[in-house]
């Protein structure tokens, strides 16, 4: 096989940047509690290698999988490329996930490590009770009395050269988790080659520079921080400040004080910066460029760039997808309303359920052309039904709706895979469902998605009874709540005698949609 990276890896990447310029800055760590550290590419290379080592002490091997259960911190970083030097593959989990949820992805991954932090020991010691497969948690900072092994002591003793393991670029370098359709979530299987790929698409996309830096605030378990941020950072020998979290008070003045020039963001943290005061200093930021996904508003549009100054460009993409095949284009018009034109490398095309194109204007489902492992996802992990429905002859079927108009601009109109978007995070409304599902008093419920001024959708739970049987809403809540993370948990729920259903016994969820809009829906300002 020709690969169209030719055989390099994540591992020979950073090499490479640790060689050629080693004393760049690499990234700037901002814990957000007075601590700020900054990295070379040479010392991110070795803090890297002695990670590749402990892995190794530890008997990891090539193709073993591990979970990062972490928030933003170097430590997520250290891991993830010292397991792509052994050919280990990591699975990112959401710190927000609480022990059932997060049971299943390391029991469905086999993950043998969770690293963690203090704050998160007790969930991951839940999970290796219940995982047969995890052999030991290891602590990523915290009190030096614990019983658990600290990943820094262990690292200490490592050497700092790198280990010489073979690794193709097709190899498995990661697992991410993405919510389906069904009540599991699904693990999108990334490749060497898929993460340059990425990276590659995402640089040439927006001319990045070495002289560029990444401001990056969302985390990294998801797709977007790894594939459009970090990556593309290390194919141009960028650099980027890393964000502890979120703030939106403190975004404007973090992003001034790091000198960042690029940043990636969701429609659900835009509208949370735009609700902050108005403040003059803001508009000193160094931004060329602000990607983002998810629809805005068009006032929304010039709020932002009268107040802040920093051009917008959407885009749309999906973790199966690597790159994002859709942007807005860099130096032509950008038309933020709309997700933009095919990017380099993507073919992209909009069909009906049969697979034949829909007609200019018509509504179709958005299907995009690669080749898996290596422009595409390799597959879905242990789940290859739901890989064949996916992947059909060489083209993806993303279950996102959309229109193009005359000019070859797409336009995003619906989830057909029933997806509830909430704060950048996609909730498949089939999990939330089947949580309630298992309340004691509950017979039958529908989970539907609603607009949110600041989250993009705010879930809402329809719920009928067992007859007799009485119960409240906060009740319903509080039960979601131990055992969905918070972005999953409704935040309306109502009772009702029955559910409209088709003949064939299908819930009309548009009709209980209409009537909860009606309701429900924020009012224009």
């Amino acid at each position: 096989m020709t690969y169209i990276f030719g055989h390099r890896n994540l591992s020979d990447l950073l090499e490479y940047r640790a060689t050629a310029m080693p004393d760049k800055t690499f990234v700037i760590f901002d814990d957000m509690a007075g601590q700020v550290t900054p990295l070379t590419y040479a010392a991110f290379e070795e803090q890297t290698n002695r990670v590749a080592h402990l892995l190794r002490a530890l008997g990891i091997q090539r193709g073993d999988r591990i979970n990062l259960h972490l928030p933003n911190c170097l430590e997520f970083l250290y891991i993830w490329f010292g397991a792509a030097k052994l050919g280990a593959v990591i699975m990112p989990s959401n710190i927000a996930s609480p022990a059932t949820e997060l049971e299943y992805l390391v029991g469905h991954s086999e993950s043998r490590l969770i690293f963690v932090k203090e704050t998160h020991r007790e969930v991951a010691e839940e999970v290796k009770a219940r995982c047969s497969c995890v052999e030991r948690i290891l602590l990523c900072g915290g009190s030096s009395a614990s019983d658990f092994p600290q990943l820094a002591d262990l690292m200490a003793g490592q050497p700092s050269t790198r280990p010489r393991v073979p690794i193709e670029p097709t190899d498995e370098a990661a697992i991410l988790y993405t919510s389906g359709t069904t009540a599991r979530p699904k693990g999108v299987v990334v490749t060497h080659a898929n993460y340059l790929y990425a990276g590659e698409t995402v640089a040439k996309a927006i001319a990045l520079r070495p002289d560029d830096r990444h401001f990056v605030v969302l985390p990294l378990f998801h797709g977007n921080a790894q594939y459009y941020s970090t990556l593309s950072t290390l194919v141009t020998g960028a650099s980027m400040a890393l964000m502890a979290r979120f703030s939106a008070s403190q975004f404007f003045d973090q992003c001034i004080r790091y000198e960042c020039t690029v940043t990636s963001l969701f429609a659900a943290p835009i509208r949370m910066l735009l609700a902050q005061q108005r403040t003059q200093a803001h508009r000193n930021n160094r931004l060329r460029v602000v990607l983002f996904a998810q629809n805005i508003t068009e006032a929304q549009l010039a709020e932002w760039h009268e107040r802040f100054g920093a051009p917008l460009l959407q885009l749309w993409g999906m973790t199966e997808t690597m790159g994002p095949p859709l942007m807005n284009p860099f130096a032509q018009e950008r038309r933020n309303l709309s997700m933009g034109l095919p990017a380099m490398g993507y073919q992209v095309s909009l069909v009906d359920e049969s697979g034949a194109p829909t007609p200019l204007g018509g509504i179709g489902q958005i299907v995009v052309r690669g080749e898996p492992g290596l422009t595409l996802m390799k597959g879905y992990f242990k789940n290859p039904q739901a890989t064949a429905e996916t992947i059909r002859k060489d083209w993806l079927w993303s279950g996102d709706n959309a229109r193009q108009d005359e000019e070859g601009y797409f336009y995003f109109v619906d989830r057909a895979k029933d997806m509830i978007k909430r704060s950048g995070e996609n909730v498949a409304a089939s999990e939330v469902e089947s949580v309630i599902l298992q309340h004691p008093k509950v017979f039958d419920c529908a989970v539907i998605g609603l607009p949110d001024v600041l989250r993009d959708e705010k879930i809402m739970a329809c719920v009928v009874l067992h007859k007799g049987a009485q119960t409240t809403p906060e009740e319903i809540i509080a039960w979601c709540r131990q055992r969905l993370a918070s972005f999953r948990v409704p935040e309306i729920v109502e009772f009702r005698e029955e559910l409209p259903r088709t003949s064939v016994g299908k819930i009309q969820k548009h009709l209980l949609r209409r009537e909860a809009m009606e309701k429900y829906a924020p009012q224009p300002p």
